[in-house]
């Protein structure tokens, strides 16, 4: 089935196809959660009430071609699991003045071939260490493609804070990838 049949199934209140729809983006909906929401437990609730919300928002979906549906979603959910974060008042940032690293490697000292030939559960794990803030920062615009200025209107901070935690965040992870590689050999 495709991603058109079965959004226009769900708005007609077919819950098969709604089922299907879970089965089909459930275990990639739960790993993007936990880039931001890390407690798997926390995620999975995320990942119920981020469901349920997409089920009464779907309605207002419109197919823009193969592939809309996931980008819908995964929207959806980065706002859901955002949104649980701010409820729970648990995004926390590192000020600018703070926790600056002037040792280490730069991110742009960093090959994208070093970084490419690093196995991606370790890479995900490095992203999943950063303090909060970077990592959301990071992976909102690496990951999702944002600006810093969308960055800033979703988060609540100014985009000067969006760009000096994502400058933070690869710094932190530039230092932990040459790290990996002194204790790996490649």
């Amino acid at each position: 089935m495709t991603e058109q049949e079965l959004s226009k199934r769900i708005k007609e209140g077919n819950r098969e196809a709604f089922g299907a729809l879970y089965r089909l983006y459930a275990p990639y909906l739960y790993n993007l959660i936990l880039r931001y929401v890390p407690d798997r437990e926390t995620a999975k609730d995320v990942l119920h009430d981020a469901f349920i919300h997409s089920y009464e928002q779907i309605g207002k979906y419109e197919y823009r071609g193969e592939g809309s549906l996931k980008s819908w979603l995964s929207r959806l959910f980065v706002n859901e699991a955002l949104m649980h974060l701010r409820q729970a008042k648990r995004i926390s940032f590192v000020p600018l003045n703070e926790d600056v690293c002037s040792e280490g490697p730069a991110w742009d000292e960093i090959d994208e071939e070093e970084v490419a030939r690093i196995p991606i559960e370790d890479l995900q794990t490095m992203v999943a260490a950063l303090p909060e803030g970077y990592r959301m920062v990071f992976n909102l615009f690496v990951v999702e493609g944002m600006s810093h200025k969308q960055i800033a209107s979703l988060l609540g901070i100014n985009e000067k804070s969006s760009s000096g935690q994502l400058a933070r965040a690869k710094q932190r992870l530039a230092a932990e990838i040459k790290k990996w590689y002194k204790t790996h050999e490649i």
